[in-house]
């Protein structure tokens, strides 16, 4: 081999190594295994290929209830999550959890949902990967709090760190009727949405998540987290109402005319 063409092989080497360095950043790393395809879901019905519905068992202690899927309805196009007096299991109380089977990746989540009703009860659209799915505990919340329905609770973990929390405003009550939540997770930059507009954003990459997660809508209370969540104080079954649930892949166009991503241009 000439010493012209030894260098051109070198060069073309170079090259190489730094496409495929760009192509396999940390980011690329982090978001392997998102399988999870842009969706919107209606609750026309529930298919039980996309979605598990949580059933026999709880989170732990300071959850009083038991997963259900006597809890779990879809009815009129929208999904019911409710939490009842039905002794189920070892807990008094029975509530209901639907979670994706697939993982997402970066991407904009939203939901249009009534949170329910009642002090010590929590109504949460979120995503979570964790121990149990041999990963980190990555998490980004949105959760209304029973004791006041009048704000919802945005938060975000990194490897089981939290202390995110940050307080939002649902004008007229977050249970007296449907609401747009969502959140667009990049990279670098974590923005979250209420009814269409910005309230949040994070661009401090130690604190956004990087690990592919699952989708979760549940509906759940306790009678230990009082500070946080409130006194619990059961009086009578309540629901939280779901009409949509969606996700689309960073690139992708809106794919509602209500979608946030719409409203970005």
């Amino acid at each position: 081999m000439t010493a012209k063409a030894r260098q051109i092989q070198l060069t073309c080497q170079v090259i190489i190594a730094a496409a495929v360095s760009g192509l396999l950043s940390p980011a690329a790393y982090a978001q392997q295994g998102a399988a999870g395809q842009s969706f919107v879901e209606n609750f026309d019905s529930l298919d039980r290929s996309v979605w598990y519905v949580s059933d026999g068992w709880n989170n732990g202690k300071h959850q009083n209830c038991t997963w259900s899927k006597k809890q779990v309805k879809v009815e009129g196009g929208a999904l019911q999550l409710s939490f009842t007096g039905d002794k189920t299991g070892d807990r008094d109380f029975a509530c209901g959890e639907i979670q994706t089977k697939a993982r997402f990746g970066y991407g904009t989540y939203e939901v249009r949902m009534k949170s329910a009703t009642g002090s010590g009860l929590n109504s949460a659209f979120f995503t979570y990967i964790g121990p149990t799915d041999k990963k980190p505990h990555d998490e980004i919340d949105f959760e209304v709090l029973g004791k006041n329905t009048g704000q919802v609770q945005l938060n975000q973990y990194v490897s089981a760190k939290g202390n995110n929390e940050k307080l939002v405003p649902v004008a007229g009550g977050a249970d007296q009727g449907f609401n747009d939540y969502a959140f667009i997770w990049e990279e670098s930059r974590l923005r979250y949405f209420v009814n269409g507009k910005l309230v949040h954003e994070v661009t401090d990459k130690t604190k956004i998540p990087q690990n592919p997660q699952k989708i979760f809508l549940s509906l759940w209370g306790t009678d230990t987290l009082k500070q946080w969540m409130g006194a619990f104080s059961y009086t009578q079954p309540t629901s939280m109402t779901v009409d949509r649930i969606s996700f689309t892949a960073i690139g992708e166009k809106c794919r509602f005319p209500e979608s946030v991503l719409c409203t970005l241009g």
